[in-house]
């Protein structure tokens, strides 16, 4: 995992979003190809919002029960929890500006 992105799993999701202040969690999985496209960015925008948003990672094919708690259908999915409460997401491999405008949005 790169530098400030953090590796969850259906044990410690819960405490992960209402620990980590805003956090973006990317549902996602080894053979994913989008998920594999938007990593980097995610990697991107871990350095240039340190210390004011968390970007945790759960892989589907590993953590079945949250992605069957949000109703995950297709990935990568980008949920953003603030206080613990789901209050946006993406879905699929978006620009980095779609993701930056939506992270702006609840800081």
């Amino acid at each position: 995992m790169a530098e400030g992105i953090v590796k969850i799993t259906d044990q410690d999701f819960d405490r992960t979003v209402k620990e980590g202040g805003l956090t973006l969690v990317d549902f996602w999985a080894e053979w994913c190809g989008p998920c594999r496209v938007i990593a980097p960015i995610l990697e991107d925008l871990a350095r240039e919002y340190a210390g004011r948003l968390t970007i945790a990672k759960l892989n589907v094919d590993e953590n079945r029960d949250t992605p069957a708690r949000f109703g995950i259908r297709s990935i990568p999915t980008l949920l953003i929890f603030k206080g613990g409460a789901r209050v946006d997401q993406v879905i699929g491999a978006v620009p980095k500006g779609v993701l930056k405008t939506k992270i702006e949005q609840h800081l």
